[in-house]
């Protein structure tokens, strides 16, 4: 199939960051060819320990979270107290084109490792900064984590769910991933500034912008609210009842997704067996539809949607050219034939002896082919071959060790 080694080949990133967001980026990046030291500390990235909390066994080497966010990176463990781990720090950093992090402004500060600090050390380098709430503001230096930044303070949990009920359950890394991708783009375009121009520059993104920015068209919508709808509401108060999911009649939430109401009407109409509607003036236009003819339309859609099955609803639909989808679980997915024509899991056989899905990052390069999966790297498994290329010797590494200066790994 290829690899995807040429497009950031060359390009060496220095990740200073754990949880999710930050190392997604550096994932994208990694994927790409570049190469991305991760550091941390010898109690490793927190990301490392949470499979209970998903639902997982903890296994060091078997950790599907972690290679979601890690694979393709080399770790190393550095003690950034010391004296001598700054100055290895400092002498990446001299080679680096990028340092990605997610530390907080205060501690980065109190690191001498601030953007305005670094920028006059190494004027190309790009920095590159995920925050939960921006660089601004009273809550510049609160902990973020998109559960809280970006679903909370982002305006998702508060509006996105069925009026009268509660917000919904969130899982890990929806946000994360966000905003990681997001940080993603704008650190290939600061790189391509860099390389071009030998100017370095401060890319960042927050979890609460990027949710904000996620939500923009309702958030801005939200403006007129004598012309519209105050979220949250329940699922017959909306404009546009084609444009909201109705259960089959095995018991599978199918979205149906029609924004030019008009157009589909009768094609809509046809499809769910309702002929007698058709062309009917009450209901055809959505200009038509007021709150209570809303109502009618969404009760007619609910029964007729529950006389068939999803199978049969899947066929009749495609025959249709309905734009639809039926909500599948996790389990779904991972059974899922167009997911796996297209290359978006990937199979990976585990020292353990177990194969797992694994998902893609989602962009693909024509041309470069599907970049090798590689699986994350266990706790400064990479510490000695890195400062080996910097140029150390065993004995000023073993030196280092017995120092606390650094980790490194024994066994794999």
């Amino acid at each position: 199939m290829g690899n995807s080694t040429n497009m950031f080949e060359g390009v060496k990133v220095i990740e200073l960051a754990n949880f999710i967001a930050a190392p997604a980026a550096g994932r994208f990046f990694a994927d790409g060819g570049a190469e991305v030291i991760k550091i941390e500390s010898p109690k490793g990235d927190p990301l490392r320990y949470t499979a209970p909390s998903e639902g997982r066994p903890l296994i060091e080497n078997e950790n599907t979270t972690y290679d979601l966010e890690n694979a393709n990176k080399k770790a190393v463990v550095i003690n950034l107290k010391s004296e001598n781990g700054k100055k290895i720090l400092h002498e990446m950093l001299a080679e680096a084109d990028i340092l990605l992090t997610n530390w907080r402004t205060k501690a980065l500060v109190k690191q001498g490792l601030d953007y305005e600090t670094l920028k006059e050390k190494y004027p190309k380098l790009v920095y590159a900064q995920i925050t939960g709430y921006g660089e601004k503001g009273p809550d510049k230096d609160l902990p973020g984590f998109d559960y809280t930044s970006f679903f909370a303070r982002g305006g998702i949990s508060g509006t996105i769910y069925e009026k009268g009920t509660v917000p919904p359950n969130v899982v890990p890394g929806l946000g994360d991933h966000q905003a990681g991708m997001f940080l993603a783009a704008g650190m290939a375009g600061a790189l391509y500034k860099a390389k071009t121009t030998g100017k370095g520059d401060k890319v960042t993104v927050s979890l609460m912008h990027s949710a904000m920015y996620t939500l923009g068209i309702m958030i801005q919508a939200a403006q007129y609210p004598d012309y519209g709808l105050v979220y949250p509401i329940n699922r017959q108060e909306t404009p546009n009842p084609f444009i909201v999911s109705y259960k089959s009649k095995d018991g599978y939430f199918i979205q149906v997704c029609m924004p030019p109401y008009d157009v589909f009407y009768d094609r809509f109409m046809t499809a769910l067996g309702r002929q007698d509607l058709v062309g009917d003036e009450r209901y055809n236009k959505i200009a038509n539809l007021n709150a209570e003819r809303v109502k009618e339309v969404s009760k007619i859609l609910t029964e007729q949607m529950a006389t068939k099955t999803k199978d049969e609803w899947d066929k009749i639909f495609r025959e249709a050219d309905i734009p639809f989808a039926i909500a599948q679980t996790w389990e779904d997915i991972l059974e899922d034939e167009q997911a796996w024509a297209n290359d978006y899991l990937y199979k990976m056989k585990y020292p353990t002896g177990n194969e797992r899905a694994l998902v893609r990052l989602p962009v693909f390069f024509k041309e470069a082919g599907l970049p090798e999966y590689n699986q994350a790297p266990l706790i400064a498994e990479n510490t000695e071959e890195v400062l080996k290329e910097m140029g150390y010797t065993d004995d000023q590494i073993g030196e280092l060790i017995e120092n606390k200066d650094v980790m490194v790994r024994n066994e794999k």
